[in-house]
C-alpha cells in the first residue's frame, strides 16, 4: 500500500509526518474481540511471582521489606496538578503517579515483565534439569548447586536500556551467561551499569529494529540460549499483566472508585508498546471498562499509534513514513512496534497521543520541584497525554474521574544525569515563561 493511500485513508498520518502532536482516538475501542490471553494467565504469572518471591529476598535485599514482591507505590499528585489548574484546560478530577520509577532491582516498569520473564525460564529449567518443585521454597535456587546448574544455559535481550538493565541484572544473578544487544539510543549510564554486574554488552550504531534481527540471530544459535523478544513475547506481556492486579488492591486501599460514574484514566508511555499494552491488557481484565487508556510517544517515533492507525502494526515503521526516529526518550526509541501490540489493542486501547521532546524536560522538572520526585526523560511522557484527553473528551474531565501518569523509570539514574535533566527542563521552563 502507498504513502499516499494510508494518508487518504487516514489523514492523520500527515500530522504524524510533519511531526505535529496528535490526539488519536481509536475507532475500534470497546468493540467484541477474541484476545490470546485471559484472567487466567494473568492468575499464573502473579503465582509464579509469589513462588519466586523468597528467591528474590533473599538475592536482592531491597525486596526484603515487601517479602520478594516487586511493586511500586500510587501517590497522589496534589502539588503537580495546580499545573492544569487553568480555565482553558483544568483538570477537573484527581491526578496520581504510578511510580514504577522506584520499582526495585532495575528502576524501572521492565523491572516487571523483563524479570518475570528470566524467573520463568529459570523455573522451568530447575524443575527440569534440576531438583526444585513448585511446593518449595525458591530461595534454594540462590544455592551453588543451582548456579552451577544456570551457567550452562544463557539469556540474550536487545533493547535500548531499560529491558536490558532488568533482564541482565537478574540473569546474571541466577549464574546464566547474559548478553545484551544495544542500539545506539541506549544511554551510556546503562552500558556501564550492566557490564558492572558481568552482563556482556555489545554495541551497534543502529536503530533498535536493526539491532533486533542480531540479538535474534545469536540466541537461535544456540540450543541453551533463551531470547528475550521485546518485539512479540508473551512472557514479558503477562509479567506487565500483573500490575493491574497489585493496582487494584491500591485503589481499595485509597478508596478510589472505579464505574461509570468513576472513570479511570491511564497515561502510559510507549516504545515498542509491549509494556503499556501489557499493563493495559490487565487492566481492562482485573478492573473493566471503565479504565481508559491513552500511549504517549514522542513525534518522532510514534510506532504504536501509526501501527494502530493503519492497521499495519508492527508491518510499518515511523522510517516508513520519512521519520528519523529519533528523541531523548531512549526508552520509547523504536520505529517498529511490538507483533503483539496492536493485535491485542486494537479494542482494549482508546487512543494515543504524541508530543515534542521539551515537553517531558519540564514535566520531569516541574515533577522534582512540586513533588520531589525524580524520573527519566521517557517516564515523564505520560504526563503530555493529559491536557489533549480533557480537550478531547469532555467527559474524562469530571470531578469524579482518576488520572494515573504511569512513571516508567528513573531512580537508578546517576546524580549527573538527574542534574543534567534537571537544568535542561527548568531552563526550558524559564524560557517559556519569557514568552508568556
Amino acid at each position: 500500500m502507498s504513502l499516499e493511500t494510508l494518508i487518504t485513508e487516514n489523514p492523520q498520518i500527515e500530522d504524524l509526518i510533519n511531526q505535529q502532536p496528535t490526539f488519536w482516538r481509536n475507532p475500534d475501542y470497546a468493540q467484541k474481540a477474541t484476545l490470546p490471553f485471559s484472567k487466567t494467565d494473568i492468575f499464573d504469572a502473579v503465582a509464579r511471582l509469589d513462588r519466586f518471591a523468597p528467591y528474590l529476598a533473599t538475592v536482592f535485599p531491597e525486596t526484603a521489606a515487601t517479602n520478594g514482591i516487586i511493586e511500586s507505590p500510587l501517590i497522589s499528585l496534589n502539588h503537580m496538578q495546580k499545573i492544569w489548574n487553568q480555565p482553558a484546560h483544568e483538570l477537573a478530577g484527581h491526578l496520581y503517579l504510578k511510580a514504577d520509577n522506584a520499582l526495585p532491582i532495575s528502576g524501572s516498569i521492565k523491572s516487571r515483565g523483563g524479570i518475570y520473564e528470566v524467573l520463568k525460564f529459570a523455573e522451568e529449567i530447575a524443575i527440569a534439569h534440576g531438583s526444585l518443585a513448585y511446593m518449595y521454597d525458591y530461595s534454594i535456587l540462590a544455592s551453588t548447586k543451582f548456579r552451577k546448574l544456570f551457567a550452562d544455559y544463557s539469556v540474550i535481550v536487545a533493547s535500548t536500556g531499560n529491558l536490558a538493565l532488568s533482564v541482565g541484572i537478574v540473569a546474571t544473578t541466577f549464574g546464566f551467561k547474559t548478553t545484551v544487544y544495544m542500539s545506539h539510543d541506549a544511554r551510556q549510564w546503562k552500558k556501564d551499569k550492566l557490564r558492572a554486574n558481568n552482563v556482556t554488552v555489545k554495541e551497534f550504531n543502529t536503530n533498535f529494529s536493526a539491532v533486533m534481527p542480531k540479538a535474534r540471530a545469536a540466541a537461535a544459535s544456540d540450543p541453551n540460549c533463551h531470547f528475550v523478544d521485546d518485539e512479540g513475547s508473551n512472557d514479558l506481556f503477562l509479567g506487565y499483566a500483573v500490575a493491574a492486579v497489585r493496582l487494584q488492591k491500591q485503589l481499595k486501599a485509597q478508596q478510589i472508585k472505579v464505574d461509570q460514574e468513576h472513570p479511570i484514566i491511564v497515561y502510559l508511555p510507549a516504545g515498542v508498546g509491549g509494556s503499556p499494552s501489557g499493563v493495559t491488557f490487565g487492566l481492562k481484565t482485573i478492573l473493566g471498562p471503565h479504565v481508559h487508556a491513552i500511549f504517549c510517544e514522542p513525534t518522532h517515533v510514534p510506532s504504536v499509534t501509526l501501527g494502530m492507525m493503519t492497521q499495519l502494526n508492527n508491518r510499518i515503521s515511523v522510517y516508513d513514513i520519512g521519520l528519523d526516529g529519533l528523541t531523548a526518550a531512549d526508552g520509547l526509541a523504536v520505529g517498529r512496534p511490538s507483533r503483539l501490540a496492536g493485535k491485542v489493542m486494537r479494542t482494549l486501547l482508546f487512543g494515543s497521543v504524541t508530543f515534542p521532546d521539551n515537553d517531558i524536560y519540564r514535566y520531569v522538572a516541574q515533577l522534582q520541584d512540586m513533588q520531589h520526585i525524580t524520573v527519566e526523560p521517557s517516564a515523564a511522557a505520560g504526563f503530555t497525554g493529559i491536557t489533549p484527553t480533557i480537550k478531547n473528551m469532555p467527559a474524562f474531565n469530571t470531578p469524579n474521574a482518576t488520572h494515573i501518569v504511569w512513571a516508567t523509570g528513573g531512580s537508578m539514574m546517576p546524580k549527573s544525569e538527574r542534574n543534567t535533566n534537571y537544568a535542561k527542563g527548568k531552563a526550558l521552563l524559564t524560557d517559556t515563561l519569557a514568552h508568556v
